[in-house]
């Protein structure tokens, strides 16, 4: 037990951070008077109470995580923590577990798929909850932990390492990690308020704004209504909705630096940026003028902004939808979900694989190209002006194809329990 004692004593300290963000639904519960106060006074008092035991009854122990500890850690909160999330939702909304369990970790992580029909006509607090949850998965409960746990005399390099995407994990922003943890979320933060005041703006409700602006910057695509962004039906908010989901999927270390700078010369400098745009709007020219020649829609314009919306908010992994485009003719959809498996950026908080990833795959394919061609030839492969490593090409190959194995594997096990294609 000595050896994971240090993982326990963090762990602890994770479970209570977490119990704080249930003070929100709590107090907007209250406010509200939407009958589940009594709830989240049971659910914040479980939450802290677990995560005080952990704390006491290892807080002794003063070893910093090593790299397995990391990778440890990660793997328990992204487990456990959902387990505390889903309880609004089993004792609130009479859920089963699996189903609870389900919409809390499709938050957490960002996912945005949901088990909850009726959105319109949920508790105010258990919208928020939800939203929430997106909210806090985007940028990573655990790095907002790193800005906290060091205060406690708990190293947070590791854990940082584990739970950030590859091409990122020796960038540093700062000098140090809890530096580092605390400058994303600010700027996470600072954008967020953004998100949310244009949202209002542009017609939202308040508790629209807010919900919907956690999801934007989460990327999760959760909403409060079940018709998703064609309830509103406005092409405004649509408008800044591309826009934040635009930003949310680049990286946000390069959005930290920009805005330390007071210059925009941080993104010419980053890799990832001219490929993601290029190819979000390349996707978007593409699919409206296929929707338009189809027949879809009557214009170019009404296929443009169907187009820009959807393509963003798939390619960005995001899952608003303005439209149902599964009545699309089949090739839009299926491009779409081609881009949402790497457009965008490492260090923000979409999904896949990430644009810093795709460009070295096919930077190594065509190497392997040339020196088919040339056998003699030497070809590095370059990505940001600087020569990628044979041991960063190797993981980022590894990487490429436990995801697709997954993908397969997942697919084909879907389809065995009976879902149809």
């Amino acid at each position: 037990m000595n050896r994971y004692t240090p993982v326990l004593r963090a762990l602890g300290m994770i479970i209570m951070l977490f119990g704080t963000t249930i003070l929100a639904p709590l107090i907007l519960s209250n406010v509200a008077n939407d009958g589940a106060q009594t709830v989240y006074d049971e659910v914040f008092a479980l939450t802290m109470l677990c995560g005080l035991f952990l704390w006491v009854r290892y807080h002794n122990v003063k070893r910093d995580l090593k790299i397995r500890d990391g990778f440890l850690m990660v793997v328990l909160v992204w487990t456990i923590l959902p387990a505390f999330a889903a309880l609004p939702f089993m004792l609130q909304l009479g859920m089963s577990f699996t189903d609870a369990y389900f919409e809390a970790m499709s938050g957490l992580t960002t996912t945005g798929a949901t088990v909850v029909s009726g959105l319109d006509a949920l508790p105010m607090s258990i919208n928020l909850w939800r939203h929430l949850l997106v909210w806090i998965g985007g940028m990573g409960l655990i790095v907002l932990a790193i800005a906290i746990l060091p205060l406690l005399g708990i190293g947070g390099r590791q854990m940082f390492k584990a739970e950030t995407p590859g091409p990122m994990k020796d960038a540093k922003m700062t000098p140090r990690i809890a530096e580092t943890s605390k400058g994303l979320w600010s700027v996470y933060i600072l954008v967020s308020v953004a998100c949310i005041l244009s949202y209002h703006f542009a017609g939202m409700t308040w508790f629209d704004a807010f919900c919907h602006g956690f999801s934007t910057m989460g990327l999760g695509g959760f909403s409060t209504h079940d018709a998703s962004f064609g309830f509103f039906n406005s092409q405004a908010i649509e408008s800044v909705s591309i826009t934040f989901m635009l930003i949310a999927g680049m990286n946000f270390g390069t959005l930290f630096l920009a805005l330390h700078a007071r210059s925009l010369k941080p993104y010419l400098h980053d890799p990832e940026v001219i490929w993601f745009i290029s190819v979000c709007l390349v996707s978007v020219g593409m699919i409206a003028l296929y929707l338009r020649v189809s027949g879809v829609y009557p214009d170019l314009e009404t296929a443009l902004r169907h187009s820009a919306f959807n393509v963003i908010s798939i390619a960005t992994t995001t899952g608003y939808a303005s439209v149902d485009f599964a009545l699309w003719p089949m090739f839009a959809p299926l491009w779409m979900l081609f881009l949402c498996s790497f457009a965008t950026s490492a260090g923000s908080t979409g999904g896949g694989i990430k644009m810093a990833r795709a460009i070295l795959l096919y930077k190594q394919v065509y190497r392997e190209i040339i020196l088919a061609m040339h056998p003699n030839a030497v070809y590095n492969v370059r990505i940001g002006g600087q020569v990628a490593p044979q041991s960063v090409l190797f993981a980022v190959l590894a990487f490429g194809f436990m995801y697709m194995v997954s993908i397969v594997s997942l697919t084909l096990t879907l389809v065995f329990s009976g879902i149809r294609i």
